[in-house]
């Protein structure tokens, strides 16, 4: 019910802003509408997205082969956007909706026990030359695969050093700025201040403030549109281009076993407590058509073992060790891309209980109309920690408007 109040409000909502507005129609993938006040002191683009997959695995048996075959179809992602600017634009804002069952899911008593529509609700203020002030909730400036939309990666999905490190979005503010060491060399800095405990919380802050600083090297320059933060060469570098980063962040007090993602720790007079600390290291370089793409995370906790107060153990732990994740392609002019990926997960087996995991992908893709419009295809082996080897074949449709 509250969901199809919802769909019928953003319908009628649409439709009210483009009532009386001369048509506008953008291109394909630029949004639906583009709408201008009648006195040019507020934007509003509005656009949709949504992806279709398909999923195949199989266990590797011991003497017959691959066994236990499993299949499945999703709509893995339907969203809504809003986005321009108001009174000035130099304030712009930024609003996304989830509609799909993986977009929705977590509520809990910490969310009111409501689904979580909201993806982004962020306003990004320019108060001063380079210097950009944003205010509510967005992605932290993590690791560059996790900033990357869902909807321009260069494989069907994230890898899992993404799934198993990412500090994904969170409620807080965040501070930008750029400058130019030379004529190319571009420098970005990224501060944020935020809750801890992921998107949408509505009930307190059970533990204490997370605190992310990224710095990002571009010593050849800037990307075309904003390439560096875009699966694939689509806009074929005419010279090479790179960017290197990193990012520390402390979550201070912190009640997740993944910093501000997983499961809450639960012990016998509340939540169990510690300060957890990630590193991001990471690299992309792109070439005439060619990218390549290069991830480090490291988790460290104060005390990682959850424990009541008596000092028993709870069972629970935060999920410390490191990761790789390694990931290149090659885009043909007729826009067809043959891309390969290796991931290595080693959380630290003594605290987590876990074996080390791999995972080796080789994907295909074709650009319709850039990540506007694409199918991409991939196959994975995947050595997990149950010690169960898996194939696993995935087939995506992904549109945008």
């Amino acid at each position: 019910m509250k969901f199809r109040h919802l769909v019928l409000g953003l319908s009628i909502f649409v439709s009210s802003l483009a009532y009386g507005q001369e048509p506008n129609a953008p291109a394909f993938g630029k949004g639906l509408f583009n709408l201008v006040g009648k006195d040019s002191t507020w934007t509003m683009k509005i656009g949709t997205r949504m992806q279709f997959l398909t999923t195949a695995t199989w266990d590797e048996g011991t003497d017959e082969g691959l066994v236990n075959p499993q299949q499945s179809f999703l709509v893995r992602r339907a969203r809504l956007k809003f986005n321009g600017f108001a009174f000035s634009p130099k304030l712009k804002y930024k609003m996304e909706l989830g509609l799909s069952n993986r977009d929705i899911s977590g509520a809990s008593e910490f969310t009111s026990n409501a689904p979580r529509y909201i993806l982004d609700a962020v306003v990004m203020w320019n108060f001063y030359e380079n210097f950009e002030l944003w205010m509510g909730q967005t992605k932290l400036p993590g690791n560059i695969e996790r900033v990357i939309s869902s909807g321009n990666l260069q494989q069907v999905d994230r890898s899992l050093l993404n799934s198993r490190f990412n500090i994904d979005r969170d409620l807080g503010i965040q501070l930008r700025h750029h400058f130019k060491l030379s004529n190319n060399f571009l420098v970005r800095e990224k501060l944020a201040i935020s809750m801890g405990e992921g998107r949408n919380v509505t009930t307190g802050n059970l533990g204490g403030l997370q605190q992310t600083a990224r710095i990002e090297l571009l010593p050849f320059g800037a990307f075309k549109s904003k390439g560096d933060y875009s699966g694939s060469d689509l806009k074929r570098e005419e010279k090479p281009k790179l960017l290197i980063a990193a990012t520390y962040d402390t979550n201070k007090d912190a009640v997740k076993n993944r910093s501000n993602q997983g499961s809450y720790m639960v012990n016998d007079i509340g939540f169990y407590q510690t300060d957890i600390n990630t590193i991001f290291l990471d690299a992309m370089f792109k070439y005439n058509g060619f990218s390549f793409m290069a991830e480090y995370a490291n988790r460290t906790a104060d005390d990682p073992i959850a424990k009541n107060s008596d000092g028993s153990l709870t069972g629970d732990e935060v999920q410390v060790g490191s990761g790789l994740n390694l990931q290149t392609g090659y885009l043909f002019k007729t826009n067809w891309e043959v891309s390969g990926r290796y991931t290595n997960i080693n959380l630290d087996e003594a605290i987590t209980g876990k074996n080390p995991e791999s995972q080796y992908t080789l994907g295909l893709s074709k650009f319709l109309a850039g990540h506007k419009l694409k199918v991409q295809t991939d196959l994975s082996y995947l050595n997990l920690d149950a010690g169960t080897n898996k194939l696993m074949y995935r087939l995506q449709v992904d549109i945008h408007f």
